[in-house]
């Protein structure tokens, strides 16, 4: 556990940064036939993974009612998520310790700028974990009936989340295989409408370009804030760098290539559905990807694919997000910012995060089904969207920090302007990302933040008594 309180924030003490990351992990936790750094393929897997959930099932019926508009909106929010990308790729390859955000806002700003980032991407792994779960009830309810009893529904839903979790007790090793397999067969479906659905293509299907009463720019907006969850985890391979092998260099390369993927499926998966389903029926559609391949191809037969491709979709997403919400409070634990509990590793995992995390989704989950509504439920994946945006923000402002200091130690002047442009299109979509979230979301999300400061004041006196 390393005590910083004498080291000046923009200045690490220099065990802090080991030539080798894999020095800043627990020796005895890391290591072994069960744990494997992850290469460039799989980190690429964990981003795409985590960034592609169930949502890209249902995106194209959600935007539908703001026309082709939408399309615009995907790209603006494509710009700001490459951007937000890029940023944390330029952060890796100063500082690649497991942690991500944390770790940037810590380095630049002090422990309590790190411990809000570690808090609040804490809150939005498990509050995200609990949701990406019910939604799959929703699909396996095509293949095998759930939904008629909310209890049958509940257990349903554990076993979604508790699989996942078994397979990080297991080991990065059996992480990685889980999240390889399960990004090649969510794909496989992605790819046959994305790319099958151009052949298939009617301009006649589109619709008006814009279908609302509003204004042009509000209906971008309007249809951004619905996209604008899609795009969370593009800090997926940063947040893991201590588990990435030569993280200076993949995981900038992992979280470009995994975001501009991402982005493509969802920009040729939705303008497919666009021009293979008739924008009236569309509007209604409760399966776009389903109505798609059935128009493509006729029969029914659609439904039964799609619902099982989200399905292992979600469960990929799911075994990723697991990983990464034990990742970051495990980095912020070994700094004495979090219980010291998190800090233990096994087979290369943090198996008290992971486990603390499952439990947590789990009572928010069992709290959904009992309460009988989805609105609350609704508003707490809002929450995530604000969240979400603590740690984008405060590692955006770390990467402006170290440009405007000039340190030459941190700041490579050949791509100053490039670097420069980047990180204010990264800060820019943050604040968007804020504003999507809506009034509710973010005053739910401060009351998440100001609870966290009380934890915070509790683990400073305690490092202060030990120190």
């Amino acid at each position: 556990m390393h005590v910083t309180g004498s080291v000046p924030p923009s200045a690490p003490a220099p065990q802090e940064t080991p030539a080798d990351p894999a020095q800043a992990e627990d020796p005895t936790g890391g290591t072994g036939r069960h744990a494997r750094r992850f290469g460039l393929p799989v980190a690429t897997a964990l981003v795409m993974g985590n960034i592609i959930g169930g949502g890209i099932f249902l995106l194209p019926a959600s935007v539908a009612p703001f026309g082709t508009v939408s399309l615009v909106a995907f790209g603006v929010l494509t710009v700001g998520a490459i951007a937000l990308a890029l940023v944390f790729g330029r952060l890796a390859q100063r500082d690649p310790r497991t942690g991500g955000p944390y770790v940037y806002a810590r380095g630049a700003f002090g422990d309590f700028a790190g411990f809000l980032a570690a808090w609040a991407y804490w809150i939005t792994s498990w509050v995200s974990n609990a949701a990406l779960a019910v939604a799959a009830v929703g699909y396996l309810d095509v293949l095998i009936p759930v939904n008629d009893h909310r209890w049958t529904a509940c257990l349903a839903a554990l076993v979604v989340q508790w699989l996942p979790a078994l397979a990080n007790f297991a080991g990065t090793r059996y992480v990685g295989a889980v999240q390889m397999v399960a990004t090649v067969l969510k794909f496989a479906p992605l790819l046959l409408v994305a790319f099958g659905g151009l052949f298939f293509f009617d301009a006649d299907n589109l619709g008006p370009f814009h279908a609302g009463d509003g204004s042009l720019t509000g209906a971008v907006s309007a249809s951004a804030a619905i996209l604008l969850f899609s795009y969370l985890g593009v800090e997926s391979a940063a947040v893991s760098a201590g588990e990435v092998k030569n993280p200076r260099r993949t995981v900038g390369l992992a979280t470009v290539i995994g975001t501009a993927g991402a982005a493509l499926v969802y920009l040729l998966g939705t303008l497919s559905v666009f021009g293979t389903v008739s924008h009236d029926r569309l509007v209604e559609s409760t399966a776009p990807f389903s109505d798609a391949v059935n128009a493509m191809f006729g029969g029914t037969w659609g439904g039964w694919a799609v619902a099982l491709a989200a399905l292992v979709s979600i469960t990929g997403c799911l075994n990723g997000w697991t990983l990464l919400s034990a990742q970051t409070p495990y980095a912020a634990a070994k700094d004495g910012l979090f219980p010291a509990a998190f800090a233990r590793k096994r087979r290369g995992v943090p198996t008290v995060g992971v486990g603390v995390t499952v439990v947590l989704a789990s009572l928010l989950t069992v709290y959904n089904y009992m309460a009988g509504s989805a609105k609350v439920f609704e508003v707490l994946v809002l929450v995530t969207t604000f969240t979400a945006t603590v740690p984008y923000l405060l590692a955006t402002a770390a990467q402006i920090f170290h440009l405007v200091s000039g340190r030459r130690d941190l700041v490579d002047r050949r791509r100053l302007v490039r670097d420069a442009v980047v990180a204010a299109v990264a800060a820019a979509f943050s604040m968007w990302l804020v504003a999507g979230a809506g009034y509710a979301a973010v005053y739910q999300g401060v009351l998440f933040l100001f609870a966290g400061v009380l934890v915070y004041a509790v683990m400073a006196a305690r490092r202060q008594q030990r120190a």
